[in-house]
């Protein structure tokens, strides 16, 4: 019999690439996944891993392996879906995962209607960048969570996630008042003010400016919007920002709507989209983001 416990170290392997990352994903020791691996080798019977050169590779039988472990983890999802439906009410912890601008926009009244709907559910909410959701789900830290990608710059799939479209935002450029600037490629000399490099807003930036034959002089870094439009207000800088952070700029900031859009989408690990919980969530927030736009 496979340990399904060590069936997911193999498909988290396969996903993150090493052991170290592994073991750091489910706070092991290199060594102790290594001997969970070894363990889930001869419960099958045949080599799963192999080295080449400093890393450790699926065998051709650690592929098929994989394969079913994820039809194996998410029927497992569904199991638990199918447990909680039978349920008279929704109870216990509900993990959510957002980025900033859906924690301050979309998903306050999304957790007001939550915990009046059902108050059997202990609502907790985890602020994060889209790029961490994925281990989050995988460690099961979260439940379901909010991502987003631009078009302009589509993130590659997640074979460990499921998604659904919760809505698309136009992308403005921000720039103060009075400056002239009426498109990218006019920005000039102008400083930039950007995410932290590594951020999907940083590579964003990056991306557009290079469309548009312009190499971004960036002088101010920071992840908060608001921080963003404040500095632009000041002089500081032009940036981009998305609509929902776009809301209510301060005095002297000219929005300008450029030909890109952010996408929002509901994620959670596969065979949890019939869970009651999950679902709850996502008529929640759904609603709550129809109400905010309409606004």
């Amino acid at each position: 019999m496979l340990d399904v416990r060590r069936l997911r170290l193999l498909r988290d392997l396969a996903q993150l690439g090493t052991i170290a990352a592994v073991a750091k994903v489910h706070t092991y020791t290199p060594s102790a996944v290594s001997q969970q691996l070894a363990a889930l080798e001869r419960e099958a019977g045949v080599p799963l891993l192999e080295r080449s050169g400093r890393r450790v590779v699926l065998t051709p039988a650690g592929v098929v392996l994989v394969r079913h472990a994820d039809t194996v983890l998410s029927a497992l999802e569904e199991a638990g879906a199918a447990v909680a439906a039978a349920g008279d009410e929704l109870s216990g912890p509900l993990r959510i995962g957002a980025f900033p601008t859906a924690v301050r926009t979309v998903l306050p009244a999304a957790l007001v209607t939550l915990g009046r709907d059902h108050p059997g559910l202990e609502l907790m909410v985890t602020e994060l960048d889209p790029a961490d959701v994925p281990e989050a789900l995988r460690e099961r830290r979260l439940d379901v969570a909010l991502i987003h990608d631009y078009d302009v710059l589509p993130a590659s799939p997640d074979h460990g996630l499921e998604e659904s479209p919760l809505l698309e935002e136009t992308v403005f450029l921000a720039v103060q008042a009075g400056t002239g600037i009426d498109e990218i490629r006019s920005t000039g000399e102008a400083a930039w003010i950007a995410g932290t490099p590594g951020t999907v807003c940083h590579a964003v930036i990056l991306q557009l400016c290079h469309a548009a034959g312009v190499s971004p002089r960036i002088r101010h870094y920071a992840d908060d919007f608001a921080a963003v439009l404040a500095l632009v207000a000041a002089g500081q800088g032009v940036s981009l920002v998305p609509q929902l952070a776009a809301a209510d700029p301060p005095p002297g900031v000219r929005l300008i709507a450029l030909d890109a859009r952010r996408r929002t989408r509901i994620a959670h690990r596969p065979g949890a989209a019939g869970h009651p919980a999950v679902v709850a969530f996502a008529a929640a927030v759904r609603a709550s983001t129809d109400a905010y736009l309409s606004n």
